[in-house]
């Protein structure tokens, strides 16, 4: 790994990451700063709890009338996963297949920097970007936190659904950048990317609700990062360990296939 090579690619992005990171944010505070109006009105409860058992498994709103259930399903349960993972995939799209389609990748192999390194650098200043935009919707939450009046919600308990939550967005951020780093093409990479992300969203809420069908829900991230209810029940690891895992996968998988290509022909293998 190069240190300069990270902070030279979280310095050139800097605005579109901090960008990113404060509209996630921005999304996250103000589905939780109306917890009071809407989490809290024991008639609009009662009213999802009538709605067909499918159809609140499919769009996670069980128990919407607690704090963890309102967290569950709106700030938490669908948009900001959904942001954060089209800022991932985007940002693991661009991190080498970007400047492989721009021309400019050569220029920067011309310095002593590595293919691996220079990978692997790229890879894990995108994991940064991704850390960052949830830090700074932990940091927004626990802010406010006692003003919203969601103190039900345990600080260690936010942070075990935001540290999940991180590894939900590092995970695509990976399959992105794998994609993009085997093939030399960001369309490949936000394309795959885009359509893994939709079928783990569908394996998670739709695909179970057929029957025969409800083992779909174990193999998507969507499942990993929010099925074991971090807000009620804290961090699951095993969850964690699988949202690890193929991240990690995908990274080494592409950054074997970065290192082997011919860059000269784009996308073909030496």
């Amino acid at each position: 790994m190069s240190i300069t090579v990270l902070r030279k690619h979280l310095r050139d992005n800097r605005r579109g990451f901090l960008g990113w990171a404060l509209s996630i944010t921005a999304i996250a505070a103000m589905y939780s700063s109306m917890w009071p109006v809407m989490g809290g009105n024991s008639g609009l409860a009662t009213a999802i709890d009538s709605f067909p058992k499918t159809l609140r498994d499919a769009f996670h709103l069980q128990d919407y009338g607690t704090a963890a259930g309102y967290f569950g399903s709106t700030v938490f349960g669908l948009l900001v996963p959904i942001l954060l993972a089209v800022f991932a995939v985007s940002a693991g799209a661009r991190a080498i297949a970007g400047d492989e389609e721009a021309g400019t990748l050569d220029l920067v192999l011309a310095h002593p920097v590595g293919r691996l390194r220079l990978a692997v650098s790229r890879w894990l200043a995108v994991l940064a970007a991704v850390l960052l935009a949830g830090a700074v919707l932990l940091l927004v939450e626990l802010a406010i936190r006692v003003p919203a009046g969601f103190t039900a919600l345990s600080m260690a308990n936010l942070a075990a659904m935001t540290l999940q939550l991180v590894l939900f967005g590092c995970c695509f951020a990976s399959i992105a950048f794998g994609i993009g780093a085997w093939t030399g093409r960001r369309a490949y990479a936000i394309v795959g990317g885009a359509y893994l992300t939709v079928a783990a969203y569908l394996c998670d809420s739709f695909l179970p609700q057929i029957n025969g069908l409800h083992w779909t829900q174990y193999c998507s991230p969507f499942y990993w990062y929010l099925g074991g209810e971090p807000l009620v029940n804290g961090v699951q690891w095993t969850h964690c360990a699988l949202l690890a895992g193929v991240g990690l996968g995908f990274a080494a998988i592409g950054i074997r296939g970065f290192g082997r290509r011919d860059l000269a022909q784009g996308g073909d293998r030496a």
